[in-house]
Order: structure tokens, then C-alpha cells, then sequence
């Protein structure tokens, strides 16, 4: 366990220290410890290693949602999306309402791949007596930082399975996700909620010296599940038996989401095909070292989702691939 967190850090520290070459191109994560941004740091290690003229420049931390306005803007070539978040920013919605260029800078917003979010884990400590969702009425939580994706789908997913409501019923702390995941360390907060493909560093890293218990909703079923997670959210299963110190016997409920890497629509189309087939051609090299690598698949990548659509370098290669017409 301690060589797979070794092994994850590393790929976050190498994915911009590639020699300089012909093209620079800008990507932002969001807290580089998250599992979505591994797989956005492992991305650019993939194609550093193996594409002569191309170098991806990762940096990581802030939200996601911000990240795509300056992809947009043309301050950055490359950042994380997803279905969701992508249709609000189009519409001007939620957490854009306040953004009102927002519409228009998503016509310059194009998807490069989708993968996997990882199923969202809602933790406590193996003693606490919270042994459901449903018992967090009055407990601290940690569910992702506020305004921004995971945020919004952690706390909609409590709502929608069991009616409790953050800020009325318990108390969603502000915090970053460094932030939030200390406090949890620390002892400061009940439930400290990460969207991750297992294993998770985080949970490598608690279980090392605590237990740990996954919780979920009493019950997953009914309308207002359905209509939280729509066309772009599906059920997911937290395994047990992932870490050291999990105490679950089974299974636990979950939901999980895509995201993807987004790039700017006026990036040179040549680049993007490059990478996309770069990355998904040598992808088998970091599999064996990274088991959650094995949740990413070329199918699951181009697929459609909302209202994003592929850039046009990705299309020639996902067509070349076999996986769209």
C-alpha cells in the first residue's frame, strides 16, 4: 500500500517535469492528491513519455468549475469536466449564475476523453455511532468544497436518499479538500465524503493508523433518487475489503458520475488526435502499477454525454479506434 502511494505521488510530480519541446500545453487538476487528478496527471505522463514535440504542463489545486472558465478564456489549453458541470455552464446555472459569460465561454469548451469519477465514499470512523446516511442529523461534514461539483452532487445525494438538507439538518463545513480531509484526520468533523476509484490514497493514508466504515442510505430507490441521478449519475458499489483497516462486511450503496478532460475548441486539431491516441495506445503502462487505471476503456471514453461534445482531433481518433462512427 505504502509503494502504491509512493507510485501515485511520483506520477504527479513527473506529469510537467518533461524536457521542453515544441508545444506547451496547459493543464489544471484540482487538488493533485484527489483521484481525478491522478488520472489527469497520469494522462500527461503517458503522453510526455511517449510523444516527441508535445509536453503537458500539470498544475494542481482550486476548483474545476473555474478551471474550465480560463480553458475557455484561453489561459489554459486543458482542464476537468464533466457532463453536469458542463451543461450548468451552458445554461448559466448554478454555480455559474453569477458568471454571466458563462454561456458563451462554454462554446469554446470541447472534450478530449471521459472516465470514471470514482464511486463517492461517504466515511466515518469505525467507533462513530453514525451507521447510515440517514443518522448524520447534527454531525459535521466534510462533502467536497462549496461551489463546486462534488459538493453539489455529494450534498444532492444525501437529499435525494434521505431528506436531510445541508446547513438546516447537519452542518457541511467550508473547506478545500485539504482542508477538509485534515479535519477528518484530526477528529474535527463526523463524515468526511471523496468521489475516488479505490484505492483511494486518502483512505490508504487514514487506515494506516485508524479504522475506517463506509456508510450509505438506508434505502437508494424511489423517484428522487431517479431524479438525481438522471442521465449523467448511476449507482455505484464502495467494495469492502479495499483497505487494511475498513471494518465493512459488504458492499455499500453509492452513486458515481463521469468526468473527462476538456480542452479549448480552437486547439490545433493535429495536437489533440496526437495525444488522444498517444494516451489510449500506451495506456497498458500503467495499469499493472495503478489498478484503478483498469477502470478507464476507450468505449467508455468517447462516449456521449450531455451536452459536450468532442473536439474534432479526438473524433478522428476514437473513429480510427473503431468506437464512433
Amino acid at each position: 500500500m505504502r509503494n502504491f502511494t509512493t507510485a501515485m505521488a511520483a506520477a504527479l510530480l513527473l506529469a510537467g517535469a518533461a524536457h521542453a519541446e515544441d508545444v506547451k500545453l496547459r493543464m489544471a487538476t484540482i487538488a493533485p492528491n484527489l483521484g481525478a487528478a491522478i488520472s489527469m496527471a497520469t494522462f500527461a505522463n503517458v503522453v510526455n513519455d511517449n510523444l516527441d514535440g508535445v509536453e503537458i504542463e500539470v498544475s494542481g489545486g482550486g476548483a474545476a468549475t473555474l478551471h474550465m472558465m480560463e480553458v475557455a478564456r484561453g489561459n489554459l489549453e486543458m482542464s476537468m469536466t464533466s457532463p453536469v458541470v458542463y451543461n450548468l455552464m451552458s445554461a448559466g446555472a448554478a454555480m455559474y449564475a453569477n458568471e454571466p459569460e458563462a454561456p458563451e465561454l462554454a462554446k469554446n469548451l470541447r472534450l478530449l476523453m471521459w472516465y470514471p469519477y470514482g464511486a463517492y465514499h461517504f466515511a466515518v470512523r469505525a467507533d462513530s455511532d453514525i451507521e447510515l446516511l440517514d443518522d448524520i442529523e447534527g454531525a459535521s461534514v466534510f462533502l467536497g468544497p462549496q461551489g463546486g461539483g462534488a459538493y453539489n452532487a455529494a450534498r444532492g445525494w444525501v437529499a435525494a436518499t434521505t431528506g436531510l438538507v445541508a446547513g438546516e439538518d447537519y452542518d457541511a463545513i467550508t473547506a478545500n479538500w485539504q482542508t477538509g480531509y485534515q479535519a477528518f484526520l484530526d477528529g474535527k468533523i463526523d463524515v468526511y465524503v471523496n468521489g475516488c476509484l479505490d484505492p483511494c490514497g486518502q483512505f490508504i493514508q487514514f487506515t494506516e493508523t485508524e479504522n475506517v466504515r463506509f456508510i450509505g442510505p438506508e434505502s437508494h430507490e424511489g423517484e428522487a433518487v431517479d431524479k438525481f441521478l438522471g442521465q449523467f449519475r448511476y449507482l455505484a458499489e464502495v467494495p469492502a475489503g479495499m483497505y487494511d483497516g475498513q471494518t465493512n462486511d459488504s458492499a455499500v450503496m453509492s452513486f458515481d458520475t463521469a468526468v473527462g478532460i476538456g480542452v479549448r475548441a480552437d486547439l490545433d486539431e493535429e495536437t489533440v488526435y496526437r495525444i488522444t491516441r498517444t494516451f489510449w495506445e500506451n495506456l497498458d503502462q500503467v495499469t499493472s502499477d495503478a489498478p484503478w487505471a483498469k477502470a478507464l476503456n476507450v468505449e467508455f471514453g468517447a462516449s456521449k454525454r450531455g451536452l459536450m461534445e468532442l473536439h474534432p482531433g479526438a473524433v478522428r481518433y476514437y473513429r480510427e479506434a473503431g468506437v464512433l462512427e
